[in-house]
């Protein structure tokens, strides 16, 4: 379920909320349920006229190639076969315009972790409950999947990869500061953010080695961490709440800034550079991030290790599945989005493009281990672990707003600005673009 506010603006005198109008005034619309509109659809807006095959539209190493060559000879369980299309850049762009064109629309689609862009748009989409998504619920992570079902209760996106989130650190540069430097000591040491600051701290007195590169990673980590985050189901702004989640990162984060726990790099090869070089010892992110780390510091193998972050571990990425109301064959698609998350199929997917599973089954089926890049420390146990206790949360389609947020941030960081006045202009700058579209 999702995480919801208890605040005022829930209480039963609050009878009609905007979204609960909105989402009357399009069932009620057509006087018919939204499931029926489904039938025959298909024709003229599918990118392929061939009666037997699905189109897909996916981004580069968003799934194993050796699955989609699986599929392109035949979707398991299904008459249909699979053409899988590649799209750059603006892959949303191209999406959503194909859907206002009514044109140009595939019969299945990867959506990234920004599902919630497509909430508006949710009557453009197939709900997989009618094809029964529900009868395979129990295989996922709850948290992962409850994330694909939109505020009005419809099921549309389909869990693929999952971004939970942990500590990266050097361990030879915790040692080296005569820090705790072992996953074990670390996470004992880091158990709140105030722990952790306080540890970062002592990091930067003894040794100039910052613990994370800017304020911002901070906040957003926080939030990615957090069972509250900027709006509720409804899309009411939390953040003006005394005490709401977001304040309470925004002064994490100042916290770190103050205490010289971050480093006030903002640009990523300055990044790469510092984490190479030993200026920069930290970092908090999602399993994905494994990946980056060996690639972007090869010659550190062996050095790395990943504790458990301050409080609860969050999610940072993984993507879904969706399925267009314009697909030829919509229980097909599902079909091959199910196929393509079993198990084994996941376990395949991160051993070869390093898909972190949304199925915990997946752990059991075969999945390769990081060959010695974080020592003797096995990562997928440690983000299996961390996978199975993040919580539950909602990300609202207006996230993308509230950009004023981390751009305020930088500047405290970076010019020192005050935060109480940065953090005001934030919120009037968050405001201003919600009444503009109406959300507030």
């Amino acid at each position: 379920m999702h995480v919801t506010s208890s605040s005022p603006g829930n209480s039963p005198g609050r009878s009609h909320s905007r979204r609960a109008f909105l989402r009357a005034g399009v069932a009620g619309a057509a006087g018919i349920p939204l499931a029926a509109g489904l039938t025959g659809c298909g024709s003229g807006t599918s990118i392929s006229s061939d009666p037997g095959e699905l189109v897909l539209w996916y981004w580069n190493r968003s799934m194993a190639p050796s699955l989609l060559e699986t599929a392109a000879a035949g979707i398991p369980g299904t008459t249909k076969r699979l053409r899988a299309d590649v799209i750059g850049g603006a892959f949303d762009n191209k999406l959503r315009t194909g859907f206002a064109a009514q044109a140009y629309i595939p019969d299945l689609t990867a959506v990234n972790s920004n599902a919630a862009l497509y909430f508006p748009s949710e009557d453009q989409f197939v709900d997989l409950d009618d094809y029964g998504a529900q009868d395979y619920k129990d295989d996922y992570y709850e948290w992962k999947w409850n994330l694909g079902r939109t505020p009005s209760g419809r099921f549309l996106f389909f869990p693929m990869d999952t971004g939970p989130t942990g500590f990266f650190y050097r361990t030879d540069l915790f040692a080296a500061a005569g820090m705790p430097s072992e996953p074990e000591e670390v996470s004992a040491a880091v158990r709140t953010w105030d722990d952790w600051i306080a540890f970062g701290q002592q990091l930067r007195e003894t040794s100039d080695v910052a613990l994370i590169a800017n304020a911002v990673m901070v906040f957003n980590q926080y939030v990615n961490a957090s069972p509250e985050r900027y709006f509720d189901a409804d899309d009411r702004p939390l953040y003006h709440e005394p005490g709401s989640a977001i304040r309470t990162a925004w002064d994490t984060a100042v916290k770190a800034v103050r205490a010289k726990v971050t480093r006030n790099l903002q640009v990523e090869n300055e990044q790469n550079a510092a984490w190479n070089s030993g200026k920069l010892g930290g970092h908090i992110e999602g399993a994905w991030w494994m990946k980056v780390a060996s690639d972007t510091t090869p010659d550190l193998a062996g050095k790395w290790r990943i504790a458990q972050q301050p409080g609860l571990p969050g999610n940072s990425g993984g993507s879904f599945l969706a399925v267009p109301k314009t697909s030829k064959d919509p229980a097909a698609a599902l079909a091959f989005a199910r196929w393509l998350t079993l198990p084994e199929n996941q376990a395949q997917s991160y051993n070869e493009v390093q898909l972190f599973p949304s199925a915990p089954g997946a752990f059991d089926a075969g999945m390769a281990d990081s060959g010695g890049f974080f020592g003797d420390q096995d990562p997928l146990a440690f983000f299996s672990t961390a996978a199975e206790n993040v919580p539950t949360t909602f990300i609202s389609t207006y996230e993308k707003q509230i950009e004023a947020f981390r751009d305020q941030l930088r500047v405290v960081e970076s010019a020192g600005k005050d935060p109480d006045q940065a953090w005001d202009e934030a919120v009037t700058a968050v405001d201003k673009v919600l009444k503009k579209r109406g959300v507030i």
